[in-house]
């Protein structure tokens, strides 16, 4: 067996760990801390919107060996000024962004580019994006986003109970934050890719908390007849048992979403691949984060302010002080008998006791019973 599947099966059973949920403290802190940033950067930078929420024109040029800065200066002196974005595609050719441009300014601009090129104004291909059709896009995904929630913290609520659905709804809420924040903070643009991942992160989230979730409910039933471990160990064992298969997981996950992300992105210059892949990565990231570090501490933190469990803690604690005292007593008892023994290895090895008298001997001739024949 690898190492990483008996450290596994150790987990499991139990014989190691980290106190995530006794720490919870600090991971709370970090929390805030990358929360507060991806708010700040979200506040001064923004989000980098698409075209297709802010509307405008695309330009997608054939083969070419002309720069994108040049291409990037024809297309800004065409349009009068306006934000033009410029994309390596991976065939060659380049995709030109240009927000807020009607139907009349992109003839001009398409004209100039296709002279900058060398090439027919039919070579160049144009698509006009109204800002209406972004506006339905978002209104959708916000509609998307609330009812996936809603229907969330129901199931959950029904499935364990009320305060696990609570703890999952911030977890996903500290998921989307970093996410959305990171956008803001690498200058990404947000495109329908960029929906799409932030929609599916929500499920990969859910889906690590609620295996932890569900192995918690298993440990903890019936956990107020026993005077062993309060709600927070039992919840930090179960944490423990899924924690190899937790980061497997998200290892195997975030694989694929990396090349992805550096390789089809970066390398092929894919500009759709970087909205979503760029999504998908930081979600799952984060959704493994939250999982282990926020959404498991955080039930520990709620369920032990139940008056059970508050009185669970209270016999745990006394058990647990009782068998300390015990022991102590049992120890100096110990240390009572030992001066005895050491007295008694002390005593002079010349006295064996009284000395044994042998047997009597029958020096004569012994003569037999009964009658002599």
């Amino acid at each position: 067996m690898s190492r990483l599947g008996t450290l596994g099966a150790r987990l499991y059973r139990g014989e190691v760990g980290y106190d995530f949920v006794g720490k919870r403290k600090l991971w709370y802190g970090v929390s805030i801390l990358i929360t507060i940033t991806a708010i700040v950067g979200l506040a001064v930078r923004g989000l980098n919107m698409g075209i297709e929420f802010s509307g405008g024109a695309v330009f997608t040029t054939p083969n070419t060996k002309v720069s994108a800065s040049d291409l990037r200066q024809t297309a800004e002196d065409a349009s009068g000024g306006h934000t033009v974005v410029v994309q390596e595609l991976g065939r060659g050719g380049l995709r030109i962004q240009i927000s807020e441009l009607g139907t009349k300014e992109a003839l001009p601009v398409q004209e100039n580019l296709a002279k900058e090129l060398g090439v027919k104004t039919s070579k160049i291909d144009t698509q006009l994006v109204g800002p209406s059709w972004g506006e339905q896009i978002a209104g959708k995904a916000w509609q998307g986003l609330a009812i996936f929630m809603v229907l969330v913290v129901i199931y959950l609520a029904i499935a364990f109970e009320w305060r696990m659905a609570l703890a999952a709804l911030i977890a996903l809420i500290h998921d989307l934050t970093i996410t959305v924040g990171v956008y803001a903070l690498v200058g990404f643009e947000v495109t329908p890719g960029t929906v799409i991942g932030l929609l599916t992160i929500l499920g990969y989230s859910l889906y690590d908390t609620v295996v932890v979730f569900d192995g918690l409910k298993e440990a903890s039933r019936d956990l107020t007849k026993q005077t062993r471990f309060t709600y927070s160990e039992i919840a930090n064992r179960s944490l423990n048992s899924t924690l190899v298969r937790s980061i497997n997981t998200t290892i195997v996950a975030l694989l694929p979403v990396g090349a992805l992300l550096f390789i089809g992105g970066g390398l092929l210059g894919a500009g759709m691949l970087n909205d979503i892949s760029l999504a998908l990565f930081v979600g799952l990231a984060a959704g493994a984060y939250s999982s282990i570090f926020i959404a498991t501490p955080l039930v520990a933190d709620l369920k032990e302010r139940d008056p059970k469990m508050k009185a669970l803690a209270k016999r745990v604690k006394a058990k647990r002080a009782a068998s300390a005292k015990a022991e102590a007593a049992e120890s100096s008892s110990d240390e009572e008998e030992a001066p005895g023994l050491e007295d008694a290895a002390a005593a002079p090895s010349g006295v064996v006791g009284q000395r044994r008298q042998p047997a009597a001997r029958n020096r004569g001739r012994g003569r037999p019973s009964g009658k002599r024949r």
